[in-house]
Parts: structure tokens; C-alpha cells; sequence
């Protein structure tokens, strides 16, 4: 949850603000937040950016640093409450709660003590979660500004991110660990990339697949390749057609828990599933999944 940025930041002097006056700063923790951090911090603890260990840690997925949540208070002071001029003196926290993906910060400051003296304020510090819960909570002590301080908002720069493919996919993996593997009918694998997918899912032990199609060409094409069928079903039929056909009778059955499409047309396998005698047509609406991971490149 973003508040429309002012145009202007503008501090309030150590002589404007009262005891229990406050401010508060809203903010949506962002898979690019946790990167971000990151990078600028050097914090690179698996348990905020490696999805796979962090199924096997303490929370079961990756949580954001304790110090993004903390950095809002210091946004608050430095552009707020009090705003320009102030400067950090201390700080006390507590970091009660992980922070996950989605959850929505927000911060409250209060002022609990002044100091003439030397322009010292001490604010008491709460963030809570969506839920109303409290993550962080402790006080921080800041040197005031005495003088009046009105500038316009600098513009930041775009931060643009490039995702790693192999995280990406690790992070997909991941979250089929501790499943038992999903016995797969894949239709006419008859070309590498198929028969090839086929079986990486086996080795990760995501699926158990049943080929089905033409055995000869299977095997060719697995000869060519270096794929190894050892150990996996073949469901010998004449053509591509048949192919579909027969696996969707396995699903049917209940040999096959679900289909993946081979080196055969989309059309072709949906029509052996929409067949209103022989499909898997249900009253329910028919969906599948399909995952692409695409590049995209900066705008010239």
C-alpha cells in the first residue's frame, strides 16, 4: 500500500512537535524488495533468497530482512517526522515476526520524550502487519532540526531486475519437495524437447511418465539424444492421433493422474479431451497450465 508521493518533503522543528504526536508509513514487501536489499546490503542469508532452502528452514519460505522493515522508520524520520535535518542517534528494536512476500508494513511513531538541551527527541517505534500484529516494536533517538527545511522530492531511478532463469527454476522445484512424483501421460514424444522434459521431470523426481506413441520413434529419438528409457512405460501406438487418444483413456482409468503434451498439435490432443464419449469432460470448466519463461529487455 503506496501513499501518492508529495511533491515537496518538508520537516517539522524540534519546536513543532508536542509529546504524542505521531506519524505512520505504509509499505507492501515486494520479491524485488527482498533482491533489492540484497544487492545494496550484501546480505545474501539463503533464508531470504534461496526459495529452496528457505522450504527447509524455520519458516518454510523466504522471508524479507529484518532491516527492510526497519528502514521504514528511518524513511519516516528523515523525510517526515521530523523530516530533513534530522540525524540518527540510536536505536533500541525488536524484530517480533518474520516478514513474508505480500505482507503489508506499517509503522508508527510516536514522540515519548524531548530534550531542549540538545535537540533530542526519543520517538517509540510500533510496525505491524496486515493482520494487526506486531513485527517490530522498540524506540529510536534522533537529533532534531531547529531550522525550517522545505525541498522538492528528488526523482529516483528506475531499478530494473535480471532475474536469474536457473533461481527461477530452482524456486519451481522447490515447491514440489516432500510431493510423491504425479504419473504422467505424455502424448507423442516424439522429439528431444518432449521426451527430453519427460524424463528430467523423472530424474527430479516431480513425475513418473508413461510414453505413449510410436515405440520405434521413441527410442530413435532417444538413441540420438542419450536419453536413457530404462525402467519407463511405453504405450506402443500407430500415430500422434492415437496417442492422445490413448492418453487420455489412461487418465480416464486412472493409470495416468495427468497429460503432457508431446510433438503433436494442441488441437489435436484437446480434441481427444473434449470428446463428449471418450474425453475427460466433467461439468466442471476445463483449464490447463502452461509456464513460459520470458525475457524482457530494457525499452531502447
Amino acid at each position: 500500500m503506496h501513499r501518492p508521493a508529495p511533491r515537496f518533503i518538508e520537516n517539522r522543528t524540534f519546536d513543532e512537535i508536542a509529546i504524542g504526536d505521531h506519524a505512520e508509513l505504509s509499505r507492501t514487501l515486494r520479491p524485488q524488495d527482498i533482491q533489492l536489499f540484497a544487492v545494496m546490503s550484501g546480505d545474501v542469508n539463503p533464508t531470504h533468497v534461496d526459495a529452496e532452502y528457505a522450504r527447509s528452514g524455520q519458516f518454510r519460505e523466504i522471508i524479507g530482512h529484518s532491516m527492510w522493515g526497519s528502514s521504514l522508520i528511518s524513511a519516516v524520520l528523515g523525510t517526515e517526522f521530523p523530516g530533513p535535518g534530522t540525524v540518527y542517534i540510536a536505536q533500541n528494536l525488536r524484530f517480533l515476526r518474520p516478514l513474508v512476500v505480500g505482507d503489508t508494513l506499517t509503522v508508527h511513531l510516536t514522540c515519548r520524550e524531548k530534550f531542549p538541551r540538545d535537540h533530542h527527541i526519543v520517538f517509540d517505534c510500533r510496525a505491524l502487519n496486515q493482520e494487526g500484529s506486531v513485527v517490530i516494536e522498540g524506540d529510536v533517538e534522533v537529533a532534531a532540526p531547529t531550522e525550517k527545511i522545505r525541498r522538492t522530492r528528488m526523482d529516483l531511478p528506475e531499478v530494473s531486475f535480471s532475474s536469474d532463469r536457473e533461481t527461477r527454476y530452482r524456486h519451481l522445484l522447490s515447491i514440489t519437495e516432500g510431493l510423491a512424483p504425479v504419473t504422467l501421460a505424455v502424448a507423442h514424444p516424439c522429439d528431444a524437447e518432449s521426451l527430453g522434459g519427460a524424463m528430467l521431470a523423472k530424474q527430479a523426481g516431480i513425475a513418473e511418465p508413461i510414453l505413449v506413441g510410436p515405440e520405434w520413434r521413441i527410442r530413435a529419438v532417444a538413441e540420438e539424444n542419450g536419453i536413457d528409457l530404462a525402467g519407463v512405460e511405453i504405450v506402443d501406438v500407430e500415430h500422434s492421433h492415437a496417442a492422445a487418444e490413448k492418453a487420455v483413456e489412461l487418465c480416464r482409468e486412472g493409470r495416468a493422474e495427468a497429460m503432457m503434451k508431446g510433438s503433436l498439435h494442441t488441437d489435436e490432443l484437446l480434441g481427444a479431451v473434449v470428446d463428449k464419449v471418450n474425453g475427460l469432460r466433467t461439468g466442471r470448466r476445463i483449464s490447463h497450465v502452461f509456464v513460459a519463461d520470458v525475457p524482457t529487455y530494457p525499452h531502447p
